[in-house]
């Protein structure tokens, strides 16, 4: 029979799993591995989804990671620009080549419907050989000598988000750095020849996502990766009696690695501020464990999000030294003050002051 469990248990696990119930100490590479990377289109915002998560976490010491080539930002789940370590990202990109080729080219099937994708990445390989970092704009602008008809920005987006393994370069992605985005093919940056980890969803890439993000569904673990060959993976694992198995309040089976945690639903949960585009929330399809279904929109609008008792209460924004906090229902005095003292220390990491303003809306 199996188990049911309730939304609330299920929560805390994400929580859990997500260093978000306790910080952690462990170093960042380790991190954002277990993490499964970060999601980092907006450069700055991964420096406060670990802030929330890493015990006494060092801003420089991610920039040090980054110039050290350890840890890579680059296009990869969802088509979107995530930051990984270097050996997630040179053995997990071939897995994604033809989702982001997929994507890409039906963005711009219309510019691109004359041209033979194949012959466009070999220039741009050939373009990129030198090993000089290259923006967008210089990639599409080179390649509209050959292709003048096609406007360089299309030229530059295709090939750096799907028909060339590319990687963004260092400044960008660094403490508060502005630097616009530069490229180079991810095996000039880190200068590796060896063959990836053949595969697309794999055993172990579903064993590493429930322990981030489990107990999960099937669809939420196709809504993380968006790999084929899912379902061939799971049955292996269920083969190998490696998972064990519940029912969530809405009836769904959820898959779970029989060690992982599962806190008891009744403990407490901090306050935490989310970053943009967080993956504790982008994770999953069914996105109930964490944020209400009315308030699904937020996730995939670039709000930022604040978690009181371990779900999405309010929204935040920065700026001037100041963090403003927007609620999204009626909150408690005690929410109020825990919300007011994370929110000091935000302010403190992000502008080095302590400061922030709370909206009075909604109860607060």
């Amino acid at each position: 029979m199996t188990t049911r469990i309730s939304t609330r248990a299920l929560n805390r696990a994400t929580l859990a799993r997500q260093f978000l119930l306790d910080r952690t100490d462990a170093g960042l590479p380790d991190v954002v591995a277990h993490l499964g990377g970060l999601q980092a289109q907006e450069p700055q915002e991964p420096f406060t989804g670990l802030w929330s998560r890493v015990r006494d976490f060092v801003p420089d010491e991610l920039s040090r990671l980054l110039e050290q080539r350890t840890l890579v930002r680059l296009h990869l789940m969802r088509r979107t620009v995530h930051l990984v370590t270097a050996d997630d990202a040179w053995n997990w990109r071939p897995r994604h080549h033809t989702l982001l080729r997929q994507r890409t080219l039906g963005t711009y099937r219309r510019d691109l419907a004359d041209l033979d994708p194949d012959v466009l990445a070999a220039r741009a390989r050939d373009l990129m050989a030198d090993g000089l970092p290259r923006s967008l704009g210089d990639i599409g602008r080179d390649l509209a000598t050959y292709w003048p008809d096609i406007r360089p920005r299309v030229l530059g987006e295709a090939v750096v988000a799907a028909l060339v393994p590319t990687v963004q370069l260092p400044p960008r992605g660094t403490w508060r750095s502005k630097a616009g985005a530069t490229y180079l093919p991810l095996s000039t940056w880190l200068t590796r020849t060896d063959p990836p980890t053949p595969g697309g969803v794999d055993t172990e890439l579903v064993r590493r996502y429930l322990r981030a993000f489990g107990p999960a569904s099937s669809s939420d673990l196709r809504a993380w990766c968006g790999l084929a060959g899912l379902p061939e993976a799971v049955a292996a694992l269920r083969d190998g009696d490696e998972l064990i198995s519940f029912r969530d309040d809405r009836g769904r089976e959820l898959l779970d690695l029989p060690d992982a945690p599962r806190p008891d639903p009744d403990t407490p949960a901090p306050v935490r501020f989310l970053p943009a585009f967080d993956n504790a929330v982008l994770g999953y399809h069914d996105r109930t464990r964490i944020i209400d279904d009315t308030h699904r929109g937020l996730s995939v609008a670039g709000e930022r999000l604040v978690l009181v008792d371990g779900r999405v209460a309010a929204t935040w924004t920065s700026g001037n030294g100041t963090l403003t906090v927007t609620p999204l229902r009626t909150l408690s005095p005690a929410d109020h003050t825990a919300i007011n003292d994370e929110a000091d220390r935000l302010a403190s990491f992000l502008h080095g002051v302590s400061g922030r303003t709370t909206s009075k809306s909604q109860g607060v």
